[in-house]
C-alpha cells in the first residue's frame, strides 16, 4: 500500500500525547509506562522532514540510532545531517514496507491518510511509534526531555504540555544551579574546585559553580563570597571559614592550601568557595600550584568578578562610548609608595579611561594624591560601591581630591569597588554621545 506524504508538519503542540490538543476520544485511562529506549545501531525512520523532524533528530542521532530520513523535501537544517552522513535521507513519499526492521517511528508529515497508514504498519510489525498529529493514535509519547550532568528527565503529563516543559525545565534548573539536591549515592570520583562565587549575590554565581557545591562534602568559604548559599548545602558538609577580615583574625594562606590538600587526600569533594573570580587577586593560582605540587589536581570555574559586576550593579559602565575605550583593574591594598606595590601608578595617572582599584579603601587618600602628583585631573568623578549586589550595597560619590574627606565622613568600609574615571557621571538616564 502506498499512500501520498508530505514533509510539512503540525506546531510543535501536536507532537505527542503531551503536545497534543484533546481530539474527543475518552481521556487516556492509563498513563503511559515511562522507559528509555536504547538506540543505539538500531534502525529508526522518519516520516517528514520540516519541523519537527529538525527538533527531533539531534536526540535520535545522539542516541546512536542509524536514522533514515522519509520525506520528498526537508528543510536546510535537516537537508545538512542528510549531507554529513549523519542521517540517511530517502527522497520520496511514504510507502508500505518502510519500516521493515526498525525499532521505532517518528510520523511527522501533514498527511492523515499517510500518517495512519504508517502506523497501521507500525502496529503489524510491532514497532513503538510517535504521531505528531494524533498522540491519541500513537503507541508511544515523546516526553519533554532535558539533560543535565549525566542524568535525564522526561515528563509526561498526558494532555499538558505546557505544564510538562514548565516541569521539565524546574527539575532540570534545580539539578544544574544545585537547589534541587540529589547526590549520587554510587560510588563517583571526588574532585577539588576553585569555584569562582561572584561578587556577593548568590544569585551571580555561575551554574557549574552552583552544582559542585552541592555535590561538595567539604567548603572552604570566604567572606566575601555567597554566604547565603552556605545555608542550603546539606547537615553532612564540612564549611571550614577562611575568612580574612581586614584586621582581624584570619585564616593564612598556608593553613587553606593545607586544608585543601588534607580533604582531597581523604578522598573527600572540596569546594574552595572565593568572592569574585578565583584567579582575580584572589591567590587561585597560589592554591592550585599548592594542589599541584601534592599531584592533586583541580578544576576552576570562573566567577563574575566584582571589577565590572559592582559598577554594573551600581549603575556605572565601566566602559562607555565616546567616554572610554578601556578600563584598568589594579590592586590596592598596599600604597604607592610602599616597595611592595607592582602597580606603575604614574602611567595610570595618563591613562584617559577607566581605573577601578579593589582592595583599596583604606589607602584610597594616598592613590588620589599619587594620581593627582602624576597628572590626573583633582576633579575626576570618583565613586565607592560598598557591598556591592547585596542587600547592604550603598554608593558613595566625589572626586579625587576630595575622597579622603569623603570616606571619613560617610565611613566607607572594605568590601568597596572604587571606580575612578569619566564613566561615573553616566547613567541610564544619559544619552549616547
Amino acid at each position: 500500500m502506498t499512500a501520498a506524504a508530505e514533509h510539512s508538519e503540525r506546531p510543535e503542540s501536536a507532537e505527542s500525547a503531551d503536545s497534543a490538543e484533546p481530539t474527543g476520544r475518552p481521556a487516556y485511562e492509563h498513563p503511559a509506562y515511562p522507559v528509555g529506549l536504547r538506540l543505539a545501531d538500531r534502525r529508526v525512520v522518519v516520516f517528514g522532514g520540516g519541523q519537527v523532524a529538525q527538533r527531533r533528530l539531534p536526540a535520535l542521532i545522539a542516541a546512536g540510532a542509524r536514522v533514515t530520513l522519509v520525506s520528498p523535501s526537508a528543510t536546510p537544517s535537516v537537508d545538512a545531517m542528510a549531507e554529513s552522513g549523519e542521517i540517511t535521507w530517502i527522497k520520496r513519499r511514504y510507502e508500505s514496507g518502510d519500516l521493515a526492521d526498525a525499532w521505532y517511528a517518528l510520523v511527522a508529515t501533514s498527511d492523515p491518510v499517510a500518517n495512519a497508514a504508517i502506523s497501521a504498519e507500525a502496529e503489524l510489525t510491532r514497532t513503538w511509534c510517535v504521531r505528531s498529529d494524533d498522540a491519541a493514535a500513537a503507541t508511544a509519547w515523546t516526553p519533554a526531555t532535558g539533560h543535565s550532568e549525566g542524568v535525564t528527565v522526561a515528563v509526561l503529563t498526558g494532555h499538558d504540555p505546557r505544564r510538562s516543559a514548565a516541569v521539565r525545565d524546574a527539575v532540570v534548573e534545580g539539578l544544574r544551579d544545585g537547589s534541587l539536591a540529589a547526590p549520587a549515592h554510587r560510588a563517583r570520583t571526588p574532585f577539588v574546585a576553585l569555584v569562582g562565587g561572584g561578587p556577593g549575590d548568590p544569585d551571580l554565581i555561575t551554574v557549574r559553580g552552583r552544582r559542585l557545591l552541592a555535590e561538595a562534602d567539604v567548603v572552604i568559604a570566604d567572606r566575601l563570597g555567597p554566604r547565603d548559599l552556605l545555608s542550603e548545602l546539606p547537615p553532612h558538609v564540612e564549611v571550614i571559614d577562611a575568612a580574612k577580615i581586614p584586621y582581624g583574625r584570619f585564616m593564612a594562606q598556608e593553613a587553606i592550601n593545607n586544608a585543601l590538600i588534607e580533604h582531597a587526600k581523604a578522598g573527600k569533594s572540596v569546594v574552595r568557595l572565593k568572592g569574585g573570580d578565583p584567579f582575580v587577586f584572589g591567590r587561585g593560582m597560589e592554591e592550585a600550584q599548592a594542589l599541584a605540587a601534592e599531584g592533586i589536581a583541580c578544576t576552576v570555574v570562573p566567577g563574575i568578578s566584582s571589577s565590572i559586576s559592582v559598577p554594573g550593579a551600581a549603575g556605572i559602565p565601566v566602559t562607555h562610548r565616546g567616554v572610554a575605550h578601556e578600563f584598568t583593574v589594579v590592586s590596592g591594598h598596599v600604597a604607592p609608595d610602599d616597595p611592595r606595590s607592582l602597580v606603575d601608578w604614574a602611567s595610570l595617572a595618563r591613562l584617559t579611561g577607566t581605573l577601578v582599584i579593589l582592595m583599596g579603601v583604606d589607602k584610597i587618600g594616598r592613590i588620589a594624591e599619587t594620581l593627582i602628583a602624576h597628572g590626573k585631573a583633582p576633579g575626576t568623578p570618583l565613586a565607592l560601591v560598598q557591598e556591592g549586589t547585596t542587600a547592604a550595597q550603598r554608593r558613595v560619590d566625589a572626586t579625587l581630591a576630595t575622597v579622603a574627606e569623603t570616606v571619613r565622613a560617610k565611613d566607607v568600609r572594605p568590601p568597596a569597588v572604587i571606580v575612578i574615571g569619566d564613566v561615573v557621571a553616566e547613567g541610564p538616564g544619559k544619552p549616547l554621545p
